[in-house]
């Protein structure tokens, strides 16, 4: 009997999964596989200020249809302020005001893009020229600046890519250093462009990226040349649009301008989702559906990005439980290896073994030390966790000061597990010598590759996150491999001999 019961429970999750997903997929058409030909973005703009208990007038630039994108539609959150939607000259904006406030303010605002590679550029009307004024010795130094890079320029554009030439890290004169005490690189190009007859201007824009929050905007130049318009970075001198770049301001005035209230700051968080092709406002026709409000698409975008990430975690379980269970490998940890699976997921496979094997080996070498003081087990672990954050500190100062920018990525190591881990091994070693050390580390780091590759597949990463029927088929699958009391596939070893005779 209480195994029909257990047999019916598995019979019940895997009915439920599966029905759930496909009713999702029959009634809000959710695609089964990504890349669909109708990708939209969920970027939600999180504002936050102080404000000093009194009239607040709060003003933010708003993005507009623009080549690649499409705006959908547009949702805020700001309770007891009112709002208005405005356009003129400086483009769209919204603008929250409210009689009274005091205390820490929060307000939202949320955009839906179709992503449309097709979508006709607007108008570009470059900016009036305008009349540059400069302080001695600083006008001396735009002159010789400008005259260095128009003499190797043939028009507007290529005498702009000098000019962010010339204030590159491995190019910089005098005269360049020392506007850059005085200005912002955007600015600063902007300034010398226009005193050179370029008409240009400084706008913001968006880099999206799948799952990212409290990100900020990034300073981009335009440049006009006739009827002709280029983006330049100023910072890397890149030229040109790139696919992911939502300009978010582009009439070169502030993004963002707060009265009544300090500290005022804006963050963006962005999802992007595919759709299919004929229903690209898939979710607006059922916005009401109560089954769809408790979902995780109901959550704002922050919790999301987090969710998304959140809900790959059982994806890594069953492959722990496949591989212990089935195979038989052994690891240092039951699900530590799922944990560094994530890390690998946010650092890169390649940066995260070599980050993983350097802190475990020196932490093991200080771990040696520790073991002769004869600490007590919390004292011991409580200076092996200060010793991991001190590994990690020096790793990443020392990959930033050699140019290795991945190797900053270290930091989403989790640093409890890995002293666990570290005081874990070292035990082993002491107990039952290097050759289970690293048999167990060995096992670990390989369950851990296996768990971060099938975590970071784009269609289980679709699945998990749009399906949470997918869930309760994890859950079922896992309950079945709890019930097997079969041979591993390491322990068929034993039978070897028998086969020879």
């Amino acid at each position: 009997m209480p195994r029909l019961t257990f047999y019916l429970i598995v019979a019940l999750l895997l009915v439920a999964g599966i029905g759930a997903s496909v009713h999702r997929h029959v009634q809000f058409e959710v695609p089964w596989t990504p890349g669909e030909l109708r990708q939209v973005w969920e970027v939600e703009a999180l504002i936050r200020f102080t404000a000093r208990g009194e009239p607040v007038l709060v003003d933010l630039a708003l993005p507009a249809d623009q080549p690649g994108f499409r705006v959908l539609t547009e949702n805020t959150a700001s309770p007891g302020y009112g709002l208005a939607f405005v356009e003129d000259q400086r483009g769209r904006r919204a603008q929250w005001s409210i009689r009274e406030a005091s205390g820490s303010q929060q307000l939202y605002y949320s955009v839906r893009l179709l992503v449309t590679p097709d979508q006709s550029p607007p108008p570009q009307v470059p900016p009036p020229p305008r009349e540059i004024t400069w302080d001695r010795p600083y006008s001396t130094a735009a002159e010789q600046v400008i005259e260095r890079a128009y003499a190797r320029s043939a028009d507007a554009f290529t005498f702009a890519r000098e000019l962010i030439r010339d204030f590159g890290d491995q190019r910089q004169g005098e005269n360049a250093r020392l506007l850059l005490t005085q200005f912002e690189r955007g600015a600063l190009l902007v300034r010398l462009l226009n005193q050179a007859g370029v008409s240009a201007r400084e706008i913001s824009g968006l880099l999206l990226e799948d799952g990212r929050r409290r990100q900020t905007l990034t300073t981009w130049v335009q440049v006009f040349d006739g009827q002709r318009v280029m983006l330049f970075n100023p910072l890397t001198g890149a030229q040109g649009r790139p696919e992911n770049l939502l300009l978010w301001e582009a009439a070169g005035e502030a993004v963002l301008e707060v009265e009544g209230a300090v500290n005022s700051r804006v963050t963006f968080s962005m999802l992007s989702h595919y759709q299919p092709a004929l229903v690209p406002d898939l979710r607006d026709q059922f916005h009401d559906e109560t089954l769809l409000n408790f979902s995780i698409h109901s959550l704002p975008l922050e919790e999301q990005a987090l969710f998304q990430t959140i809900l790959l975690i059982p994806i890594g379980a069953l492959v722990v439980v496949l591989l212990r269970i089935l195979v038989g490998i052994k690891t240092s940890g039951t699900f530590m290896p799922v944990l560094i699976a994530l890390a690998f997921i946010q650092t890169s496979l390649v940066t995260g073994l070599i980050g993983f094997l350097l802190i475990v080996a020196v932490g093991l070498v200080i771990r040696s030390y520790l073991s002769y003081l004869n600490l007590l087990l919390v004292a011991r672990v409580t200076a092996v966790i200060i010793t991991v954050i001190g590994i990690i500190s020096l790793f990443s100062v020392l990959s930033y000061r050699f140019g290795l920018n991945a190797g900053l990525t270290i930091t989403f190591f989790p640093m409890i597990i890995l002293s666990w881990t570290i005081e874990r091994m070292s035990i082993i070693w002491e107990e039952e010598g290097p050759k289970q050390v690293l048999v167990q580390g060995g096992g670990s780091l390989l369950t851990a590759v296996l768990a971060y590759l099938a975590m970071n597949n784009p269609l289980i990463r679709h699945l998990t996150f749009n399906f949470l029927g997918v869930q309760l088929v994890l859950m079922a699958l896992i309950l079945l491999l709890g019930n097997y009391t079969g041979y591993r596939l390491l322990e068929l070893r034993r039978f070897k001999p028998m086969v020879d005779d």
